[in-house]
């Protein structure tokens, strides 16, 4: 069975399905917000001919997911699959955010455990880039059993750390 890198799946607090191109909007208003990007190597994404390019980027990837509150469906950000290496069973989690009404843990738990979980119907790994100066995603990596494993440069040639995540090591 061929990895599915752009599931619907269904939790209590939040849905993924696959980011279509008329979420643009919706998605903006999310990524708008500077603070959600004050840690990130791309500290700039907030403003919109930035994120224009983050938005092509994931729809270009295949693997990019959109987010949904459950209670109300509105949009609370994204996050992808990318870079399937079938020959190491591995894949990446990354570019999530969230808007930062869903931030304290939950959210970013429920949507990681969904990912994982399906990732791991495929893959016996699955690694997560974080950059170094973004303690925030760094501690949400350690509380979700992520294990920082090295470190490698990522597809804009900025150093980020490696964190992996086995079945044996997820939460």
């Amino acid at each position: 069975m061929p990895f599915d890198l752009q599931p619907i799946l269904r939790g209590e607090l939040l849905g993924l399905r696959p980011l279509q191109p008329e979420d643009f909007h919706d998605l903006y208003v999310v990524a708008s917000d500077p603070l959600i990007w004050e840690q990130h190597p791309s500290k700039d994404r907030y403003k919109e001919e930035v994120f224009k390019e983050f938005f092509r980027d994931a729809m270009e990837s295949g693997g990019a997911l959109i987010a949904l509150d459950s209670k109300d469906n509105q949009v609370i950000g994204s996050s992808r699959f990318y870079g399937y290496d079938k020959e190491k069973s591995e894949i990446e989690i990354g570019w999530t955010f969230l808007a930062r009404s869903h931030w304290g843990g939950i959210y970013n738990r429920e949507m990681k455990q969904l990912m994982l979980r399906h990732a791991f119907q495929f893959v016996n790994s699955v690694i997560f880039l974080v950059g170094p100066q973004n303690l925030r995603s760094q501690r949400a990596m350690e509380k979700i059993g992520g294990v920082r494993v090295g470190s490698r440069s990522d597809g804009s040639r900025r150093d980020s750390f490696v964190y992996q995540i086995t079945p044996s090591t997820q939460i």
